[in-house]
C-alpha cells in the first residue's frame, strides 16, 4: 500500500476525526473507502462515455432489413 500526505484546514480534520470516531472507524478508513468510491465513479462515467461514442459511431450501420417484433422475440 502506498502513502500519501494530503493538506487541510486543522479544525476540517479534527471535526472528519471526531466523526469516524462516532462511526467506530478512523479517517485513513474513511478516506480509503471515499478513495475507491471516487476512482470507481470516474471509470463509470468514462465507459458512459465511450459507450455513447461507439453507438454514436454505429449510428450508420444497418443490417439491411428491419426485423419484425416476432422475430426480435423469438428464443
Amino acid at each position: 500500500m502506498r502513502n500519501i500526505t494530503l493538506s487541510a484546514d486543522e479544525k476540517l480534520i479534527d471535526a472528519a476525526r471526531e466523526e469516524a470516531r462516532r462511526r467506530r472507524t478512523t479517517l485513513n478508513a474513511e478516506f480509503r473507502a471515499w478513495l475507491g468510491q471516487y476512482a470507481r465513479s470516474q471509470q463509470g462515467a468514462r465507459r458512459v462515455r465511450e459507450y455513447g461514442r461507439l453507438m454514436d459511431a454505429m449510428a450508420e450501420v444497418s443490417s439491411g432489413r428491419r426485423f419484425s417484433r416476432d422475430e426480435m422475440n423469438a428464443r
